[in-house]
């Protein structure tokens, strides 16, 4: 791994960094963020990979469908098409430009938005794209040579490329084959998975000749605010003890790696799941199981088995359930804020090794109803305004592993429609080395189209100790036999 870092390095040529403003004077003030953005869990930078093959073979097919605009477009240098199109969305997105600073009398988050710009990157790779398999499989260490941080403050706070920013780095790698990456990163705080999804669509349309974003977007952060309140019932949370315990953890290394889980394995597992429930009359029929819910389960329970945690600890599921659906009134369709809350399940290590998986599933799909009313989102909310308070989180489980995160990129579209005028991007990938201590996180993903996997199958992004991984592999693999225990 060292050698392949190193030879990264020899391979990048790095441009200046330039500030991209936007391209009309926006707006000069101070804008709060919501007590859900506030949170002190969400203050991090998320890094994300897109993957573009060369568009030399696709030009005339562009010329076909498009017309002379959209060719002469794609012709353009990849570099400078993207500089061009977040400039113009920056004037959409102007807080994005601006500063991100904690106060010290409240505690929140609060955003001045001072134009300075997105510190952009751009390189050059003297290798394929094909010789990185369009970074399908790719281990996150190497990943992380295509994006990157500038850290800097001033007085009004952060820049957009420090740890917590607004829009960190937007870093454009182009190859020697005339492929390209973009690697973007944003701050958790000013986006959840829905709004960075929407802005980098907006980057999308704007590189590929609209005049404007389809969507635009809303600030709205009033709308997420909560009270605190001493005597919230989902406080026992924070000191739940005693949660599960790893003999891996902590550790200093960890292994970053994503399965492909196929349809028909998915198939196979839901039917597992049906004939559980056959003489449980008390059970919900599989037929109404979502992927996510069955999925879930399993990876949860392989999780646990992988790395060994003691089976008299309690062990928590929390889900990422979206809100701006169910809010009332709705969330307008362009906030781009973050709006989910989590759905949680916990169980003793016992139960989760020993219980039926149907049953596993079933609790997941009660714990999603239940974070979907109005009570529990309001109480939600609440609870994060008195953490923000105490400056506490909610779950510190001290390195141990008791907590699996779970969070389903499916729905974002972001692998099905971004185009910067090179046809779809091949590839999406997370790097989450700074995200919730990685070892916590699981991600699903929609299939890449390296592989040209059918839809309907799902990435399953997780990150272990490497020892703890060998047996996880086990794990998913039994995924793919048709009988037999799960």
């Amino acid at each position: 791994m060292a050698l392949m870092n190193q030879k990264m390095k020899s391979l990048l040529e790095k441009k200046e960094v330039v500030l991209v403003k936007p391209a009309k004077p926006t707006p000069n003030e101070v804008l709060s963020l919501s007590t859900m953005d506030s949170d002190y869990n969400l203050e991090l930078l998320c890094q994300t990979l897109y993957v573009y093959q060369s568009n030399i073979t696709s030009s005339n097919a562009h010329q076909e469908e498009n017309g002379t605009k959209s060719c002469s477009q794609n012709q353009k240098d990849p570099a400078l098409v993207a500089k061009e199109a977040l400039s113009r969305a920056l004037v959409y997105y102007y807080p994005l430009a601006g500063k991100l600073k904690r106060q010290e009398n409240d505690g929140r988050l609060q955003i001045t938005c001072t134009a300075d710009g997105v510190p952009f990157l751009e390189a050059i790779a003297n290798e394929n794209l094909s010789s990185f398999n369009y970074f399908d499989g790719i281990d996150v260490e190497i990943g992380k040579q295509f994006v990157f941080d500038w850290p800097t403050e001033s007085q009004y706070g952060y820049h957009p490329l420090v740890i917590q920013v607004i829009i960190a780095p937007t870093f454009v790698t182009k190859f020697s084959c005339g492929g390209f990456t973009i690697g973007m990163g944003l701050s958790h705080s000013v986006c959840d998975g829905y709004g960075a999804a929407q802005f980098f669509r907006a980057l999308t349309e704007l590189a590929t000749g609209k005049h404007e974003p389809t969507l635009k977007p809303v600030w709205e952060r009033e709308r997420l605010m909560g009270k605190p309140n001493q005597d919230c019932a989902f406080l026992h949370l924070v000191n739940h003890a005693p949660l599960v315990t790893s003999p891996f953890l902590p550790a200093t290394e960890l292994s970053h790696e994503c399965f492909n889980v196929d349809e028909d394995s998915i198939i196979t597992l839901k039917n597992r799941l049906g004939k559980e429930t056959i003489n449980n009359k008390n059970q919900i029929p599989v037929e109404n199981f979502t992927t996510l819910e069955v999925l879930g389960a399993y990876v949860w329970r392989s999780r646990y088995r992988a790395l060994k945690q003691n089976p008299d600890g309690k062990t928590l599921f929390c889900l990422a359930v979206g809100i701006r659906n169910l809010m009332n009134p709705p969330l307008s369709k362009g906030y781009y804020g973050n709006a989910f809350v989590s759905a949680n399940v916990e169980l003793f290590g016992e139960e989760l090794n020993n219980e039926p998986l149907s049953k596993i599933a079933a609790l997941i799909k009660q714990s999603k109803k239940i974070a979907s009313t109005n009570e529990h989102i309001r109480n939600s909310l609440n609870l994060l305004e008195t953490m923000r308070q105490k400056k506490m989180k909610i779950v510190d489980n001290s390195g141990g592993g008791g907590a699996l995160i779970l969070t389903d990129w499916r729905q974002l579209r972001l692998l099905e429609e971004e185009d910067f005028g090179w046809k779809r991007s091949v590839n999406m990938i997370p790097l989450p080395w700074q995200m919730f201590g990685y070892v916590d996180l699981c991600i699903f993903m929609p299939p890449s189209r390296v592989q040209n996997a059918k839809e309907g199958g799902v990435r399953v992004l997780v990150s272990l100790p490497g020892a703890a991984m060998d047996r996880f592999k086990e794990e998913m693999a039994a995924l793919k036999i048709k009988h037999g225990d799960i």
